[in-house]
């Protein structure tokens, strides 16, 4: 399963019904978060796979990603995260049990991230949500496809955890709804979201790192036939991606 996907491809990710650069910046979606936007296309997303443990290990992407099935579960050239899912997933007995606690926290999660055209800052943004927010925001996009280049859209985020809720939804009046700079920025939006802001916004790290930031998770390295890192490797913890600790609407664990 390619690891990275963008437009068409991405969106068939995103709608399968399994679980499976620049220096451009997610802009951060936590929960309370507003934005004016308009769409600029159907399919203007990327799919990746990342890893992390919320308030703990920030989320990364592999420099060199696995394989995975289209459930997207790791199959071949394993990272170190990946052996570390695997060895608790192989001796978890049952669902929810200790092992499936703890494979789950190494597990690579399914996320995407959607371009807008934000309608305040006359920029485009990029965000990341799961893939439960994706298909929230999607089928807003599809309802409402035939007039995006008529609509601007309200884009929020609220509540926590499996209470998280993502909506996009339509102005109904932009004259009276929108101030006159948001008006403007949205006459003035490009026909087409710049695929390219894509590249390199993903923070990749190499082996190594991956390894120190599974013994900073507290995963005994030895158990998959790795060395531990000596005091003083690998000083830089991965920046995050903007994931916000909000992938609990995912099926848990596997």
């Amino acid at each position: 399963m390619s690891e990275k996907l963008t437009g068409q491809d991405a969106l068939d990710a995103l709608n399968r019904e399994d679980n499976v650069g620049n220096d451009f910046e997610f802009t951060s979606f936590k929960s309370g978060s507003k934005f004016y936007v308009k769409v600029l296309g159907t399919a203007d997303l990327m799919q990746f796979f990342s890893y992390g443990i919320f308030n703990k290990v920030n989320s990364f992407v592999p420099e060199k990603p696995s394989k995975k099935n289209k459930r997207g579960i790791p199959i071949e050239d394993l990272t170190p995260w990946d052996k570390a899912w695997k060895y608790h997933q192989e001796k978890s007995e049952e669902f929810g049990d200790a092992h499936s606690q703890e494979a789950y926290k190494y597990k690579p999660k399914q996320r995407f991230a959607m371009g807008l055209f934000d309608l305040d800052s006359g920029e485009p943004i990029i965000i990341d949500v799961s893939k439960n927010q994706g298909q929230a925001i999607y089928s807003a996009i599809k309802k409402y496809e035939k007039r995006l280049d008529r609509l601007a859209f309200e884009l929020s985020k609220d509540g926590k955890g499996t209470n998280t809720t993502v909506s996009l939804t339509p102005v109904i009046d932009m004259e009276e709804d929108l101030t006159d700079k948001q008006r403007e920025n949205f006459n003035n939006a490009p026909e087409e979201f710049d695929h390219s802001l894509f590249d390199g916004i993903l923070y990749e790290i190499d082996e190594e790192e991956q390894v120190r930031l599974l013994a900073q998770a507290g995963f005994d390295v030895s158990l998959i036939g790795l060395d531990a890192p000596q005091d003083g490797e690998g000083e830089e913890e991965a920046k995050p991606i903007d994931a916000n600790g909000d992938d609990t609407d995912e099926t848990l664990p596997f």
